[in-house]
């Protein structure tokens, strides 16, 4: 959250309110998870599957063979199932960014879409429920098929193991623990597979987290203000507020300027107002003020000095800005225009 407050208006343009929102909560949330069953299960699973298999080695070698056959079968569909679905899991992150641009958008234009009777046409965009239900049920198809696999192994055990038996090689007791050992293994391979598609997962959520962690702020700041010009130093109070100079703008990806060849100055005590239809540049010009945004050619001043030499924080207590869309925070209207 901090380094998404410190991304300049251009950065957040590039990477859209609706994946931060999903990024900092969906995926958040995902690799927490991952973590979790990481440190409760990751290393606990393997061993409980290898120690089992050799245990029923202890008991009986010709019916411990049964678990030779069976962990490999049940290791190619966890694994099977997993490199299918892992693909689609990562199209269903991707997918969410969608759906949160879309709530976005349906709560901020609630009234435009029932003032022109498009409800339903919204709710027909909102779908994220297909591949969701794909990807599900090819992860719900994991339990049966591996039940199946552990209960044939299970029956090929009482199988080999009743003849032991009956020749006096095996005690009922050591079969019904052979048994044990094969539930076991069903028990902590199934927790493996869920735990390596929440692992995967957990990796596709944290790459789209670094993506944001790796995203520098274009707008650099100096570490302490430059000194006042040695212009403004001599004319004191006659040096103008605000310079434009030839300023131009283009934003990250567009194809041509916004803004080209801009100047004026403006004097202390002096109004400006600027005209101009929609689209015209008139926001995008006051946004280079403040440094919302940098110019991309020519330079602009506030009292005599270029706005990239000043520290952001002292730069910004100089300007006001009231935005076109109010925006109201928590708290007291006193507090929200302080």
């Amino acid at each position: 959250f901090a380094h998404i407050q410190g991304l300049s208006y251009t950065e957040m343009d590039n990477l859209g309110t609706s994946t931060l929102i999903t990024r900092m909560t969906s995926d958040i949330n995902q690799i927490q998870t991952g973590v979790n069953l990481v440190l409760r299960l990751f290393l606990r699973s393997p061993f409980i599957v290898f120690g089992a298999m050799i245990m029923s080695f202890t008991i009986d070698v010709k019916s411990a063979m049964t678990f030779v056959v069976t962990i490999p079968a049940l290791s190619i569909v966890v694994f099977g199932i997993m490199l299918v679905s892992i693909p689609l899991f990562k199209k269903v992150q991707a997918r969410l960014d969608k759906v949160m641009l879309l709530t976005r958008e349906n709560l901020e234009g609630a009234r435009v879409i029932r003032a022109f009777n498009r409800q339903q046409k919204e709710v027909d965009e909102f779908d994220l429920m297909g591949i969701q239900l794909y990807v599900g049920r090819i992860s719900a198809f994991l339990n049966p098929v591996t039940y199946v696999i552990i209960n044939l192994a299970t029956v090929a055990i009482i199988w080999i193991a009743a003849g032991q038996t009956d020749i006096g090689i095996l005690s009922q007791g050591k079969v019904v623990a052979l048994i044990n050992y094969m539930s076991q293994i069903l028990v902590e391979l199934v927790k493996l597979a869920n735990l390596i598609i929440n692992i995967t997962k957990s990796i596709a959520c944290a790459k789209r987290i670094n993506v944001v962690f790796d995203t520098k702020p274009s707008i650099t700041e100096v570490e302490e203000d430059s000194a006042l010009s040695e212009a403004q130093k001599a004319a004191g109070q006659d040096v103008p507020k605000v310079v434009f100079d030839n300023v131009a703008l283009r934003y990250g990806k567009a194809s041509e300027d916004s803004l080209t060849g801009i100047s004026f100055t403006v004097k202390a005590g002096e109004t400006i107002g600027i005209i101009g239809g929609t689209g015209s540049g008139k926001s995008s010009l006051v946004n280079l003020i403040p440094r919302f945004y940098d110019a991309t050619g020519g330079v602009v001043k506030i009292d005599g000095v270029d706005v990239k030499d000043y520290d952001l924080r002292s730069l910004r207590m100089k300007v006001g800005v009231v935005p076109q869309k109010a925006v109201l925070f928590q708290g007291t209207i006193a507090e929200n225009i302080r």
